[in-house]
């Protein structure tokens, strides 16, 4: 097991082994050494969208909204957002959630039936099911702003005192501007220090490694453009967390 900040993260093949199932199924009804305690209090899993409409205050006309979301001739609903603006008018009875990735809707009554949708989505090759537009990784995250022909833009963000691999592309070059913090960068043969407003170019093909040296996040913004952007263009030389030379954790 390896510590990370304030995870503990089992390894690839040990988590594999792992059975997919409920931890009731799993592990509760086999157990033997399991205590039962009668008590008697008010329960709810919070385990769907509409678990979550049953716990929140509602306005006037029963809805719950939360984030920027405006309501017209709207009752019963559960409305979030995530980021964008979300409107809703003559919507009665139903569950809209907006986030960077998918936007969902679909009656109250029915919104167990999203894991039908996921898995609909997964025979068909959708990458929402597997990916999210905010990736988490040891080191920090990145979003994924815009993606184009032969160009690509990243939001990164690397955790103080951590660092990405020293790592190359063969199929992309990069240009990092730096929005926040300070940024350590390895080029090649140099290391130097980038600040706020300052910016640096990764050939295709160099070596190079982006570190966080301080105490606050650094935020980084990255243009990508190549012939292929894909993340499994990295091949890692050194990592710090035990990740393989090419492929995409």
């Amino acid at each position: 097991m390896q510590r990370d900040a304030d995870f503990h993260r089992l390894p690839l093949n040990v988590f594999e082994m792992c059975p997919s199932g409920s931890i009731d199924e799993v592990v509760m009804e086999k157990t033997t050494e399991g205590v039962v305690v009668p008590v008697q209090f008010p329960w709810n899993d919070v385990g769907s969208w509409t678990a979550l409409w049953e716990v929140f205050p509602k306005d006037a006309q029963g809805n719950v909204a939360v984030g920027d979301v405006h309501l017209q001739d709207t009752s019963g609903s559960y409305i979030h957002s995530t980021g964008r603006l979300v409107a809703a008018l003559g919507v009665n009875d139903h569950v809209l959630v907006e986030t960077a990735d998918a936007v969902l809707l679909a009656p109250r009554e029915r919104i167990q039936e999203v894991k039908e949708v996921v898995e609909r989505l997964r025979e068909i090759g959708r990458q929402e099911v597997e990916r999210h537009r905010i990736v988490y990784r040891p080191w920090g995250s990145y979003e994924e702003l815009s993606l184009g022909f032969r160009f690509q833009v990243k939001h990164i963000v690397v955790k103080p005192g951590a660092s990405l691999s020293l790592q190359v592309h063969y199929h992309r070059a990069e240009h990092w501007v730096v929005v926040q913090g300070t940024a350590r960068i390895t080029r090649g043969e140099e290391t130097f220090l980038l600040t706020e407003n300052q910016s640096t170019y990764i050939p295709l093909g160099v070596e190079h490694r982006l570190e966080n040296p301080g105490i606050i996040p650094l935020e980084i913004i990255e243009i990508q453009n190549g012939s292929y952007l894909g993340e499994d263009d990295i091949v890692r030389l050194e990592d710090n967390y035990g990740r393989t030379k090419r492929n995409t954790s």
